[in-house]
């Protein structure tokens, strides 16, 4: 295993506990997947470092530093709104005390995750260096795993090793219990990687969330060697979002900061014209270019927009403003998968109606254009713009609540983001104390 001590800078070992925590976590993903513990690790690691902040703050004498970004209280309400939300359908539905609990339980280890992370981001202390390179272990292991599993696939060897007991504590499934090295696309009778996620197109979407960081990484070798991981993680997925989303992401990462560039602003006044000129045969080229590749998986496609045709006339009919407040089974049409699966719209409208939509869309389109917007002079908002992109573009092809337990070192990057920006205004404060109070000392208590 690669050491802290490898890390660049001054500092060689954690500067707090939750630093070790989240190291931990991170770099214990394969092993935790491998003895069938991920799901519960990940959908407690969140509320163990929240406990550990509480107690800090408490113990602390000084909390001064406790202040909390209004962008991180933007996620905190939205998240609040869904399970008031997630309370009203159960109660409009008539589903009882013990579901409701059931469901807020659910709502603890999905839905929360996506405020608490950024919350603890915003008042922990932890480097960002550590996170990068957590990942960039992450990934590394994921070339061996890749360059183990495919020789396991080649000697026919079972795929699927064991289902933890520990899916008697519930969850969304069996496949997030399931330890296996490889599955078999049921349409091509090929072999199809899964990876630590609980099914193919997930691992696509962890991919290209790896990527992100992995780019961000100073030593060449690892960064790499971590790549390299990455894109045995895309294709062994075979997920048609993530090759288009995991391509798009390199000119992305390059050039997101440059909009205050003149030389980029030239080019785009150069090419939005040209692109609106030629809109016909480009919209034509892009849907041509979409309806090919949705024709390499047929059953896929059209599963997928049976669930969205069947979340959607349900919402419509039963429940438009809150929902139906747990998720159902569709039917056979669907090989019984849960309706609004495989999007996190229809989703959202059919369990939460309009009103848990909106409350995951105000967040993410506010929070988007703030990271755009610091993307220009920070590098850490450049990494979370990639990232919240990424969101946003595979929440029309997966339930993000779900995957919460796996992405969440991108949404405690968010709350490193919104730390800086505190740390930028009380910057600015002590330059202002300085210029109007020359005689006083900066550092004076």
């Amino acid at each position: 295993m690669l050491l802290l001590s490898a890390l660049p800078g001054e500092k060689k070992e954690f500067v707090s506990s939750e630093e070790f925590v989240v190291w931990a976590g991170l770099v214990l993903t394969y092993p935790s997947f491998l003895t069938g513990t991920l799901y519960v690790l990940g959908s407690v690691i969140g509320w163990l470092l929240f406990a550990m902040v509480i107690t800090r703050l408490y113990v602390e004498v000084d909390k001064k530093h406790a202040t909390i970004n209004p962008m991180v209280w933007l996620w905190i309400a939205a998240m609040l709104v869904m399970l008031v939300a997630l309370i009203i359908a159960h109660f409009n539905w008539s589903l009882g005390i013990g579901k409701t609990i059931k469901s807020s339980i659910g709502w603890m280890k999905g839905w929360a995750l996506l405020a608490l992370f950024p919350l603890i981001g915003n008042l922990i202390q932890i480097r960002k260096e550590v996170i990068v390179r957590a990942v960039c272990i992450i990934g590394i292991q994921t070339f061996i795993f890749a360059v183990v599993s495919f020789i396991f696939y080649l000697g026919r060897l079972p795929g699927d090793i064991f289902l933890s007991p520990l899916k008697v504590i519930g969850g969304p499934g069996e496949s997030f219990f399931m330890v296996s090295f490889y599955g078999i696309n049921p349409e091509t009778g090929a072999g199809r990687w899964r990876f630590f996620t609980p099914w193919a197109p997930a691992a696509g979407f962890m991919a290209c969330i790896y990527l992100v960081f992995c780019l961000q990484e100073q030593n060449a070798r690892i960064r790499r060697w971590a790549i390299a991981g990455c894109w045995a993680m895309l294709l062994l997925s075979q997920s048609r979002a993530g090759i288009a989303i995991f391509i798009m992401l390199f000119p992305m990462v390059m050039f997101s900061d440059k909009f205050k560039e003149p030389w980029f602003l030239f080019l785009l006044g150069f090419f939005i014209p040209a692109i609106l000129l030629l809109g016909e045969p480009v919209y034509q080229w892009i849907m041509d270019s979409y309806e090919a590749v949705k024709q390499q998986r047929p059953g896929s496609t059209r599963v997928r927009q049976a669930l969205a045709n069947i979340a959607i006339q349900r919402w419509e009919a039963e429940a438009p403003i809150w929902g139906h407040g747990i998720v159902e089974r569709g039917p056979k049409l669907v090989e019984r998968m849960p309706i609004g699966s495989h999007h996190s719209w229809y989703g959202l409208l059919f369990v939460k109606g309009i009103v848990g939509a909106i409350a995951l869309a105000v967040p993410m389109a506010i929070t988007f254009v703030y990271f755009l917007w610091k993307s220009q002079d920070s590098k850490t908002a450049q990494t979370a713009l990639c990232l919240m992109t990424v969101f946003i573009c595979y929440s029309f092809f997966e339930n993000l609540e779900i995957l919460s337990f796996l992405y969440w070192p991108a949404l405690l990057w968010f709350g490193l983001v919104f730390k800086g920006e505190k740390a930028y205004r009380a910057s600015r404060r002590k330059k202002r104390q300085i210029e109007y109070f020359p005689n006083r000392r900066a550092g004076r208590k």
